[in-house]
């Protein structure tokens, strides 16, 4: 992180409308370990003057990963005080668009369910919600509010910016949504999952084998640590994600193509 970036981190966190998100900026900001073990990983995927998307940057440590590898970033984030973040942050910084939208499978609007105390969890999904109730690990989430935010597509982001080398989307339990506006394989994505809802991950790796001949990897948490030595089919995904025992929370499922 550049000097510049700590001193805007510190004011954003001293600013009583961003309170909510000053724990997002503590853990993604500051920590060098996590950063090199992030580069690392996309590192895999990306390399300098390549093009990534960034679908739910909230904070944008992602952003600033991919800024790192010398990429050029597309960053897609509805929620407004987390775009204010994204201003703050990239700004200054031309080789990063940023997109106060949704993506999703059609162009349009959609109702976003806004978690004021947590707005890490803020999802286009009311099955998410739904899966979130009563869950353990997920007890006093709140979605108090709701706002309409524009949707574009990833088909139609590609025909605007070009095919990316890498996507990440992380949209709680919006990501088969997604993945359904894409028409075409691109060279390497990653998406979230949860296990409050394996549904939505094995709908993914469906629509990614549709879309080509996929192998993928695993990393939970935030560990950004791939699982497997070896790429696996989808199927063998699928069995590993099902074995998984809730307690696993969430991870990201990485897919290349083959």
């Amino acid at each position: 992180m550049t000097a510049q970036h700590c001193t805007t981190v510190d004011k954003l966190k001293s600013d009583p409308r961003f309170a909510p998100l000053r724990r997002s900026l503590d853990v993604y900001y500051g920590d060098v370990e996590r950063d090199i073990a992030m580069d690392t990983l996309y590192g895999r995927f990306v390399g300098k003057s390549a093009l990534a998307f960034d679908i739910g940057s909230h904070v944008g440590d992602r952003i600033a990963s991919f800024r790192r590898l010398g990429a050029r970033v597309v960053a897609l984030e509805p929620q407004p005080d987390c775009m204010a973040v994204l201003d703050a942050l990239y700004c200054c910084d031309g080789a990063v668009r940023r997109i106060a939208a949704a993506c999703g499978p059609a162009p349009g609007n959609l109702t976003l369910h806004i978690n004021s105390d947590n707005p890490t969890v803020t999802t286009a999904s009311p099955a998410f919600i739904k899966a979130a109730d009563g869950a353990g690990g997920w007890e006093g989430q709140v979605w108090d509010r709701e706002i309409a935010v524009p949707v574009t597509t990833l088909d139609a982001l590609i025909a605007e910016h070009g095919v990316p080398a890498f996507i990440k989307i992380d949209v709680e339990g919006f990501e088969a949504d997604v993945l359904a506006g894409l028409g075409r394989a691109v060279p390497a994505l990653s998406f979230e999952f949860t296990t409050i809802q394996r549904e939505v991950a094995y709908a993914c790796l469906d629509k990614l084998a549709a879309l080509g001949p996929y192998t993928f990897n695993i990393a939970l948490g935030e560990s950004q640590r791939l699982t497997f030595e070896t790429w696996v089919s989808a199927a063998d995904m699928r069995a590993h994600i099902a074995a998984l025992p809730h307690e696993a929370n969430s991870g990201d499922v990485y897919a290349v193509l083959a």
